[in-house]
């Protein structure tokens, strides 16, 4: 398959869930946020690839990497196609910048049910429980130079992110103070900058869907951060193209600073 038919899959992925969402449903868009979470370290598109290609997919690597993982993908099964950057050097860049990403290609992984071999770490299961994890979460804040203070009141709200302090009421069940935490260190990453959304609106809703990824990733029992996105993005495509890859860029980078390494 070629680039180009790849990138073609996901811009009809997108115009139906545009159209979809336009028609009043978020079924499709609620499949995708928890597509996000199960392929976090994809980019936007690649993830929209799989969960074309493959919906069931849950764990996807390539074939050298199922290998070292002692596992090998069986024979005739039939790859699903990403885009991967094609590097080279550019003749006039600069020498201390000597590579450059200078296209895209196809490439191919294959999900863990088209493979054979060695047991795999179990992925999380939804619990109600974030257990350690919020404790590895506080800390990756924290290391971020964000200071997390806890409050007895906060006029109503759960918690509140005011550029470089994140306050979280006190008292909060595990699980919601792991979503809350999640949701207010989205804003600090998305929301405190000139290039953050004018509408508070779509800053919430960016918000609610990180903590939706991440909170699936983790094994919670999230609520469904979907179905305002009906009224917010009707009929505007490319503000929800753009808002799905600020979420998926966001949830993908606290993923990878709270998960251990796994495919």
């Amino acid at each position: 398959m070629k680039a180009d038919e790849l990138t073609t899959i996901t811009t009809d992925a997108l115009d139906t869930l545009a159209a979809l969402l336009d028609a009043g449903h978020s079924d499709q868009l609620t499949a995708m946020l928890k597509a996000m979470s199960r392929f976090h370290k994809y980019s936007w598109h690649n993830v929209c690839l799989i969960a074309s290609q493959r919906p069931a997919a849950t764990r996807v690597a390539g074939f050298q990497t199922w290998r070292t993982l002692g596992r090998c993908v069986r024979k005739g099964e039939k790859g699903i196609a990403i885009l991967a950057p094609i590097v080279g050097r550019m003749r006039d860049n600069a020498i201390d910048d000597p590579r450059t990403a200078l296209g895209f290609r196809a490439a191919y992984v294959f999900d863990v049910a088209q493979t054979d071999g060695e047991p795999l770490p179990a992925p999380a299961e939804a619990s109600g429980d974030p257990g350690a994890t919020l404790d590895v979460l506080t800390a990756a804040i924290c290391k971020r130079g964000i200071t997390i203070e806890r409050v007895d009141d906060l006029g109503g709200a759960l918690g509140t992110s005011h550029g470089g302090t994140i306050r979280l009421l006190n008292g909060l069940p595990t699980a919601l103070a792991f979503t809350t935490l999640v949701h207010e260190y989205a804003h600090e990453l998305l929301h405190h900058e000139a290039d953050r959304p004018a509408s508070r609106d779509t800053r919430e809703l960016e918000a609610e869907a990180v903590a939706f990824v991440v909170g699936t990733a983790v094994g919670l029992d999230t609520a469904d951060a979907s179905r305002d996105y009906i009224h917010l993005y009707r009929g505007d495509r490319e503000a929800l193209s753009h808002s799905l890859v600020r979420i998926q860029h966001t949830a993908s980078c606290i993923l990878s600073a709270i998960e251990p390494t796994r495919v």
